[in-house]
């Protein structure tokens, strides 16, 4: 008896029955584009043995002006077939079934021979489309259904038409977009007319035989973006046309609301998909910030979908599905949604992955084999980068002891889920503690390891983490830390932060809320950011509210640049965003002279002033704990030194995390 029924019933869709409800939702992740197919094929495969029941590739380019980037993967030739049949042939090996993804960019495509239906610059690309005339439009119709043909050659069980987000086809549904006046514009019926005619279109290409999924855009969040009844007209006309499924895509790439970031609640948008499936009679997949069975059956359960799509959840744990069937629920690697391995890799031209999940996408290079020489190995600090060594290690057979000082593991996680919006680091923290448990680690708790406790190991890791730096201000004994502010030191009304990095960032957003987080309540979220109802508002948009600011805050940098430059690539906009909705004040360039009684005396382009606060929060970046590796060495030792106590830069758990999982895959 499984504890998500629902999740693990069956769906059929006449030539075929998916084994459960879960869809692997589409991921550029890049390796199409690396030519190793041997690489591509296990990173499906792996996910198809852990249990889903459908898979879609990233979105694959029907010609060369709709690639998402210059020499994006399409299907081109007989050997893009062959390579393609590599991926199909394993996945469908290991019990799998895969639909490949269609993606014409549209003006996103980032090259100057993007098309698009006006000749409007899309504000995340530096390239003006061009508009395609009568002729121009059949070519794209033409090239997406010989994609879905090829497709079907490759071996693939469906395609899925990418119809939302802001891509091709959903510029040609929205006035915002599309100027046109021709049969291809105008009204409803002419802005419909190109994705109801391409799935059409597709499917007399592949036949009756064959999954079609069409994306669809249920709320564009983007100024006259789609209003409801055209969306549902929209949805009805695509069952029409052959769709199979339909699967719900929320905002456009370019909208200023945040749609998959770790702040975004759990299933957010689901009940525009619960909308949605009242208007058509074909299933109905869930979208976005579901990462959890309980979250999915949940969904399925109150009958709001008829499937759901994780994507990078998959990044995080392959064996999502197989664990949750098991009993194994707890064991789940979370996906946290930072965006920080996944997306941002994405859009800097960077192989994908995962924080939680170094193997993600590396599954050939980065294996954790059995040990046939087991050893003894102490692991110092229980943070992300400790924890993660004494896991890997445990699991391939070695023995391993932690020790922590303090009185629980998960090291600075543990700060950071106190910020709002961060609340999915609790679950992350569980894992890793549930995994030390499962995995066999001895833990010892405020214990501080010393030389000559770790004197007798095979194999010492030193993994002792950051401490703050000290920024050397004159009356800086007035100021607090971040580590004290964020586990609840008292702090005034008025607050400066010194450091816009971001744990200033994450420190500024811990004291401007009071009360309930957002993420934590959906309508409090969408209120902050302007969500309305495209029942009533065109592209679902609204005026935003936010809550008032529990202090008010100034956030200061030496670096005379724009505060936040820095952060994540996909999130930092957010960050920025939400801070300066709350009013707070984000100033670079600042020399700090001072702390005294009346505030932070500061200069600001040679100019002395002083900002008359009640608290200083001293924020200004960390420096490496060595001490104790240090110790070990000069007493002859040779310690492996990683996480932050190798490099403190920024606190960064990806990097921690997949070094210390590279270490103990290699001991």
């Amino acid at each position: 008896m499984t504890a998500y029924p629902h999740l693990m019933q069956p769906l059929p869709l006449g030539h075929v029955t998916l084994k459960n409800r879960v869809l692997m939702g589409s991921m550029h992740t890049g390796l199409e584009e690396r030519g190793d197919w041997n690489r591509v094929a296990e990173f499906y495969a792996t996910r198809a043995r852990g249990g889903v029941a459908l898979m879609v590739t990233g979105g694959m380019a029907p010609n060369r002006e709709g690639g998402v980037f210059p020499g994006a993967a399409g299907l081109y030739t007989a050997q893009d077939i062959a390579d393609h049949r590599i991926v199909t042939e394993r996945v469908h090996a290991a019990g799998g079934l895969i639909a490949m993804q269609i993606l014409h960019a549209g003006r996103y495509a980032y090259g100057k021979d993007c098309v698009s239906a006006s000749a409007i610059k899309s504000p995340i690309s530096p390239f003006v489309p061009r508009e395609l005339d009568e002729e121009g439009i059949e070519k794209q119709i033409a090239d997406i259904a010989t994609a879905a043909k090829r497709a079907r050659e490759a071996g693939y069980d469906g395609v899925e038409v990418m119809g939302s987000e802001g891509y091709f086809l959903n510029q040609f549904l929205v006035a915002h977009v599309n100027h046109r006046s021709d049969r291809w514009g105008g009204s409803d019926e002419n802005r419909m007319r190109l994705p109801i005619e391409v799935v059409r279109r597709v499917r007399a290409a592949v036949g009756p035989d064959f999954i079609l999924i069409y994306r669809i855009s249920l709320i564009d969040l983007i100024p006259t973006g789609q209003t409801w009844e055209q969306i549902a007209t929209l949805a009805r006309a695509i069952e029409g046309a052959g769709a199979t499924i339909l699967n719900s895509g929320i905002g456009w790439h370019e909208a200023r609301v945040p749609t998959i970031a770790t702040s975004v609640p759990r299933a957010a948008f689901v009940d525009l998909t619960a909308r949605l499936r009242t208007e058509v009679t074909i299933p109905v997949i869930a979208s976005n910030r579901i990462n959890t069975p309980e979250v999915a059956e949940s969904i399925l359960s109150a009958g709001n979908a008829d499937m759901v799509s994780m994507a990078r959840p998959f990044l995080a744990d392959p064996d999502f599905v197989a664990k949750a069937a098991s009993g194994r629920a707890r064991e789940i690697a979370p996906c946290i949604a930072c965006n920080q391995a996944c997306l941002d890799h994405t859009f800097s031209g960077k192989l994908s992955s995962c924080l939680v999940n170094p193997r993600a996408c590396h599954e050939v290079e980065l294996e954790y084999p059995a040990t046939d020489a087991p050893k003894t190995i102490a692991v110092v600090g229980a943070g992300p980068a400790g924890m993660t060594a004494a896991i890997v290690a445990a699991q391939r057979g070695h023995r391993v002891m932690l020790f922590e000082a303090g009185a629980q593991v998960g090291g600075q996680l543990n700060l950071a889920r106190r910020v709002p919006g961060k609340e999915e680091f609790n679950g992350l923290v569980e894992w890793f503690s549930t995994m030390l448990s499962v995995s066999g680690v001895e833990v010892r708790l405020n214990t501080r390891a010393d030389v000559e406790t770790l004197r007798g190991f095979d194999v010492v890791v030193i993994a002792t983490g950051v401490t703050p730096r000290d920024p050397g201000i004159p009356g800086q004994e007035r100021a607090l830390g971040y580590v004290d502010v964020l586990r609840g030191a008292p702090v005034g009304p008025r607050v400066a932060v010194i450091g816009a990095g971001g744990i200033g960032f994450d420190v500024s957003e811990f004291l401007v809320h009071a009360g309930d987080s957002p993420t934590e309540h959906p309508a409090l979220w969408r209120a902050e950011w302007g969500v309305g109802d495209p029942a009533t508002s065109a592209g679902g948009l609204a005026d935003p509210a936010p809550s008032a600011p529990a202090r008010q805050v100034w956030l200061l940098q030496r670096k005379p640049e724009k505060p936040g430059r820095h952060l994540g690539k996909t999130t930092g906009w957010i960050h920025r965003a939400a801070l300066a909705a709350k009013g707070v004040r984000m100033i670079g360039g600042v020399s700090y002279d001072r702390i005294a009684a009346d505030g932070l005396h500061v200069t600001r382009d040679g100019v002395p002033e002083v900002i008359a606060v009640d608290s200083v929060i001293l924020a200004a970046g960390q420096v490496p704990d060595r001490a104790l590796a240090d110790e070990l060495i000069a007493a002859g030792l040779t310690p492996h030194v990683i996480g932050g106590a190798d490099v403190a830069a920024e606190l960064d758990a990806k990097r921690a995390i997949d070094q210390a999982a590279r270490l103990s895959a290699q001991l």
